[in-house]
């Protein structure tokens, strides 16, 4: 007799009985969720699809000692006003236990802009920190030894700017580009599937991509050239199995690129990372993480040849949800970011970063930070999460829902192949119409009411909570711009001039335009005349929007 088999007869006939709440019992991407799972839902063999931590397929960890041997590294994401007002900033982060900086960089700079430009009015200095020559770059790294601190740059467009500002400023310091650790985001693709920054079309950007990706690799062999992105995809309203399958997507037509250049993959995959959202259905992102290291190093050595184990690694940083945060009763957004940092933590993640309570209305307050950085804290040493590797896997549950996103994502990589790749995917819009009409059925359950979300569709606040909120002084605007003009007055303006028109050439060639824009830094040229040298050549880009 198949005991197990009555006793799964006797509890479907027991719990069809009782009674279910009114509920949409799906993930927040909505995914079918079962009232029960048993290992009749799993499928594979363990050591195909699981594993130990530290070989392949990796869905259990990176390493094989993962949280027991090193904890992950604490960034919070920091820049507002001055390079001089975020310098302080990053000293009082690194005096309360950071470990590792991620700079932030206001609109003007991530559109390529300079302070003084027109269309940096109002928001120079706001959102993030106005870097707009050398200069500023030299003042945000002030005091802070750039050899011995990991350094974020969310950077995208101009990235290749602001790498060759950071490597000059390190220079300055005594500092080689071969001792500089850290990430600049340079995620160009995501750009124009959702955050919409950018410089130039998709072709020339992957261009300036497979410069910079050739210069680091030969130079700044503890730099990792990309952060493949899937944060602002998850931000603009994707699901989880789209958020994961365009990263990984977006991945793999980097590391085509890479291929094209003439570099072997090993020689370059292995300092790619990734950039997760953990958003709040708690075990979806949970699985959503497992799934992607699986299906990186399953699409690495397979379809690449890639062999290092570190190609086949895929280590990322997390962030906790912004859109998951409220701007009603904003102290309940401690609680959210508690549980998404939790998800991150048992996904595995290499490095978090910790949204702060007050980031749906302002910059965050120095308060409102420490009370972040404390949250990791309190996971990692107060709650026990750490002792044991990947806790949850074998949960049943866990590995169903981890083969679902996993069967989702493929089910996108074919659409994309289809369609000639992602470059082509993304110039026919197709990223973009799947992740609107995700964001529009998510917002129609809200209103629905068939999920939730409280103080938003249910437990409204009774009334508004008097919090302090950090605010930019808007004398900063004037100041960055009277800096500027005075850099421009003192530098030697036809070096200047000299070296743009050597990067034009040299864009206009194939030449690597890496070399050409670090001479243009160390000339004190700005983001905007670098930017502008490289448009003129490559054009501007208008995309086709989605209805």
């Amino acid at each position: 007799m198949d005991t197990r088999k009555g006793a799964k007869d006797r509890w479907e006939e027991a719990y069809a009985k009782g009674l279910e709440r009114d509920a949409e019992f799906s993930t927040m991407s909505g995914v079918p969720v079962k009232p029960l799972y048993t290992p009749e839902d799993v499928e594979g063999d363990y050591d195909e699809k699981l594993g130990y931590p530290g070989e392949y397929p990796y869905t259990r960890g990176v390493y094989p000692n993962m949280y027991r041997g090193r904890l992950w590294t604490v960034r919070q994401f920091a820049g507002y006003g001055t390079a001089a007002e975020t310098n302080e900033r990053f000293r009082y982060l690194l005096d309360h236990g950071q470990n590792g900086l991620s700079v932030a960089f206001d609109m003007p700079t991530l559109m390529g802009l300079d302070s003084d430009s027109p269309l940096s009015l109002g928001e120079v200095g706001t959102e993030g920190v106005a870097v707009d020559s050398l200069e500023d770059m030299e003042r945000l790294f002030e005091g802070i030894p750039m050899g011995e601190v990991s350094t974020s740059m969310t950077i995208n467009a101009p990235a290749m700017v602001l790498l060759a500002m950071y490597v000059v400023a390190a220079e300055k310091q005594g500092v080689p580009p071969e001792e500089l650790a850290g990430t600049n985001q340079n995620d160009i693709l995501k750009e124009y599937i959702a955050q919409k920054e950018w410089l130039f079309a998709p072709e020339p950007s992957m261009r300036v991509f497979k410069d910079m990706l050739v210069y680091s690799t030969q130079h700044m062999p503890k730099w990792n050239t990309v952060s493949i992105s899937g944060y602002h995809i998850r931000e603009a309203g994707s699901t989880a199995a789209q958020e994961l399958a365009f990263t990984l997507a977006d991945g793999f037509a980097y590391v085509e690129a890479g291929i094209e250049a003439g570099l072997d993959v090993d020689d370059f995959a292995p300092r790619f990372s990734f950039f997760f959202n953990s958003h709040i259905d708690f075990f979806e992102e949970i699985c959503k993480f497992r799934a992607a290291r699986r299906i990186w190093a399953t699409v690495l050595k397979e379809k690449y040849g890639a062999k290092d184990e570190r190609s086949l690694r895929m280590r990322f940083h997390t962030q906790t949800a912004g859109v998951s945060l409220t701007a009603q009763e904003p102290y309940n957004n401690v609680a959210r970011t508690a549980f998404e940092a939790l998800a991150a933590i048992l996904g595995g993640t290499q490095s978090l970063h910790t949204n702060s309570l007050d980031e749906a209305l302002a910059l965050p307050t120095e308060e409102a930070v420490r009370i972040a950085v404390r949250t990791q804290q309190i996971a990692a040493l107060e709650t026990g999460v750490t002792n044991t590797i990947d806790p949850l896997g074998g949960s049943y549950f866990i590995e169903a829902l981890t083969d679902e996103l996993e069967r989702q994502a493929y089910d996108y990589f074919r659409q994309i192949d289809e369609m000639g790749g992602m470059i082509r995917a993304i110039e026919q819009s197709f990223p973009m119409r799947e992740i609107s009409e995700a964001s529009a059925r998510y917002q129609r359950e809200l209103e629905e009411k068939k999920r939730y979300m409280v103080n938003v569709n249910i437990y409204e606040p009774q009334e508004e909570q008097d919090i302090e909120l950090h605010r930019i002084d808007p004398e900063v605007s004037k100041g960055q711009i009277q800096r500027l003009k005075a850099l421009k007055e003192r530098r030697d303006n036809d070096r200047v001039r000299q070296c743009l028109e050597e990067l034009k050439e040299t864009a206009r060639g194939e030449g690597n335009t890496m070399y050409p824009i670090l001479e243009a830094v160390r000339a004190y040229a700005t983001v905007q005349e670098i930017s502008d040298a490289l448009k003129e050549v490559f054009g501007d880009y208008r995309e086709t929007p989605v209805i």
